[in-house]
Parts: C-alpha cells; sequence; structure tokens
C-alpha cells in the first residue's frame, strides 16, 4: 500500500511560479516509477509529467515542455513539480501518482490506468 499527499498548491499570477511536492509512505518509494496529471474544471484528467524510479528518465506534455520540471529525492521519499511561467490554462488540480514494480528499471508511464496510487491532488489557480 503506498499513500500519496500532495502539496504546495495555490493561487498565483500568470507569469509566476509554484512547486508542488508528493510525499510517500508506505512500500518503497524508490521502486515507484512516478507522474503527476492534472484536471482542469470541466476536463478529463491529462497527463503532466512522469520521472522513473531513479529518476534518470523524465517526460513531458507538449504542454508543460520547457516551463515544468519534475524530480524527485528518494532519500526523502518526495517528488517534485516546478512550474514556472505559469499560464491561466495551468490552472487544475494537479494529482500525484505512482506505479509499482518489483524490478528495477527505467521506464516512465504517461497513462492513467498504468498507474497504481494516487493522491487527492491540490489545487493550483493561474490568474491572469
Amino acid at each position: 500500500q503506498v499513500q500519496l499527499v500532495e502539496s504546495g498548491g495555490g493561487l498565483v499570477q500568470a507569469g509566476g511560479s509554484l512547486r508542488l511536492s508528493c510525499a510517500a509512505s508506505g512500500r518503497s518509494f524508490s521502486s515507484n516509477a512516478m507522474g503527476w496529471f492534472r484536471q482542469a474544471p470541466g476536463k478529463e484528467r491529462e497527463f503532466v509529467t512522469a520521472i522513473s524510479q531513479s529518476g534518470g528518465i523524465t517526460y513531458y506534455a507538449d504542454s508543460v515542455k520547457g516551463r515544468f520540471a519534475i524530480s524527485r529525492d528518494n532519500a526523502k521519499n518526495t517528488v517534485y513539480l516546478q512550474m514556472n511561467s505559469l499560464k491561466s490554462e495551468d490552472t487544475a488540480v494537479y494529482y500525484c501518482a505512482a506505479k509499482l514494480s518489483s524490478i528495477a528499471n527505467f521506464r516512465i508511464y504517461s497513462r492513467e490506468v498504468e498507474y497504481d496510487y494516487w493522491g487527492r491532488g491540490t489545487q493550483v489557480t493561474v490568474s491572469s
């Protein structure tokens, strides 16, 4: 069992920055590939970014590439999402997700169905 708790959301002006954190407890964090998704009002949840078990491989949705950065600290059981140059269209609830694996690998995952555990989300609102 893995518990994920997101934090760091809030209200920010367009062009500003926020750093989200996702603290994980339970099964060995370093065995989990991690991802961030978001859901805007009236829209389906969408992929934002993902990171491999060791942090060496990352992948971004085109909409956030060059503005967002995912990282992880396996010693702290935490994954981060640094969001810069925020736009009004980044307004959404941001969710952290974990994909468990019994073997070490470099895989990353961009589909919701591939993830095993989800946090409850943190609201990010960007005012224009």
